[in-house]
């Protein structure tokens, strides 16, 4: 049973979204209080957290940087608006996927599916091989990425875009591709989720040092180099 935590200060919406999830198979914590919620994912394990953007003690923007600091666990980011700036954002600073109230509760399950499916994907021994390039190398056991002896801070979604492009090396993989093998989704049209995640991936890379290893084909996708 995957363990989900719903961060959201409202209490009507929290006990209906808990009742839905816990039907469908999951166990469900709530809490209201992002504070409380930022010390409960760092002492408990959780697989999935669904965040809310707004609240008043703490808006999950700030709460997402505060819980990044300390762990990868995958998060969905609720919005209340739905904007690119709220939904950017939050794929910036780690989010895995974003979905914009209101929303289908049935969509929202999808979502959730897809992601801890992915997780359970890099959980796999025989998902990832040895695999280095670059300098950097993929470690089966710990399911992370490293640069020489430092290790690449990705979330679940990053790394698994990593991993992809780097068994894919020096072919062009398309965005549809991308979508559908790693996010668990088509793309759409102005779904800009993929893009945010590749260019997380690049700034943590350049970070090591590691600059224009994942091209941009213009129109096309995006293709990890391959070392001559």
């Amino acid at each position: 049973m995957y363990q989900v935590l719903i961060i959201d200060d409202d209490q009507a919406l929290t006990q209906m979204l808990a009742e839905y999830l816990e039907q469908n198979g999951y166990g469900v914590d709530v809490e209201n209080s992002p504070v409380a919620a930022i010390a409960k994912v760092r002492d408990e394990n959780f697989d999935l957290l669904l965040l809310d953007v707004m609240m008043p003690e703490l808006d999950g923007f700030e709460t997402l940087k505060k819980i990044r600091s300390f762990s990868v666990v995958p998060v969905i980011m609720l919005t209340a608006k739905g904007e690119d700036y709220d939904r950017i954002l939050g794929l910036e600073l780690g989010a895995d996927d974003y979905l914009a109230k209101p929303f289908n509760h049935r969509e929202l399950l999808a979502r959730m599916k897809a992601l801890t499916r992915r997780v359970d994907e890099l959980s796999s021994f025989n998902q990832i091989q040895n695999l280095e390039l670059h300098g950097i190398k993929i470690e089966e056991a710990s399911q992370s990425a490293l640069v020489g002896q430092h290790e690449l801070e990705l979330t679940s979604t990053e790394f698994q875009l990593l991993v992809m492009l780097m068994k894919h090396a020096g072919h062009l993989l398309s965005k549809e591709k991308l979508s559908e093998d790693v996010l668990g989704r088509r793309l759409s049209a102005f779904d800009r989720s993929l893009d945010m995640h590749i260019s997380n991936v690049r700034k943590k890379l350049s970070q090591q040092g590691l600059d224009n290893v994942i091209k941009t084909m213009r129109g096309s996708g995006y293709l990890f180099t391959s070392e001559a």
